[in-house]
């Protein structure tokens, strides 16, 4: 049997305590259980209960807030991979070209987790702040790569308001997504600690 990964003492209160790290396949079995009765309670949110609460005729969008709380608790690999998956999903629903919500989703999901682990600090606002920026942020992606592809539309008159519409109501939903995406998904690697409001 081998032993787990040590990573390096560190002396407290002239004692070295040894920390074990988490097993690597520990952690890959541990995402393999969770994810998908994650990913199915997500979707499940994402078309019979979201669509019940449309303040202004928005609502918010459940499987993209998943692809930036991935990538928060994750990393940036972790978000654009469950990013790529929720738009799969999503393009289920939709009348848009298959792969469109999974190209916008897993590019957002990887620039939060990038961001996530380099740039952004602690506190109680950063939070909402990105959640309410990179769900925006999606919207606006998703209708460009849309009219891109020949989609007529997407991009009018009402998308900034749509946009920061749905941003406002994922960011509410924010702290709640981000707590069950870090059961389901796991700490990452990352090179900052992960965002932690009120710290």
């Amino acid at each position: 049997m081998i032993a787990p990964a040590v990573t390096r003492p560190r002396v407290l209160g002239g004692r070295p305590v040894l920390r074990l790290a988490e097993p690597r396949s520990s952690a890959r079995t541990r995402r393999a259980t969770r994810l998908p009765p994650f990913v199915l309670a997500a979707v499940v949110l994402h078309t019979a209960v979201l669509p019940q609460l449309r303040p202004f005729e928005i609502g918010a969008d459940g499987l993209l807030l998943v692809a930036i709380c991935a990538g928060l608790a994750g990393g940036a690999r972790t978000g654009a991979w469950v990013g790529f998956g929720t738009g799969l999903l999503a393009d289920c629903f939709l009348v848009t070209p298959f792969g469109l919500s999974a190209l916008a989703y897993g590019l957002v999901g990887w620039i939060v987790g990038s961001l996530a682990g380099r740039l952004l600090r602690p506190g109680w606002w950063v939070l909402p702040t990105t959640v309410l920026g990179a769900s925006a942020g999606g919207v606006v992606l998703f209708a460009v790569l849309g009219a891109v592809l020949g989609e007529d539309g997407l991009v009018t008159g009402r998308l900034l308001g749509i946009a920061a519409g749905v941003g406002v109501l994922n960011a509410l939903l924010g702290p709640a997504a981000l707590a069950a995406t870090r059961w389901a998904v796991g700490p990452g690697r990352r090179e900052a600690p992960l965002l932690e409001g009120g710290r």
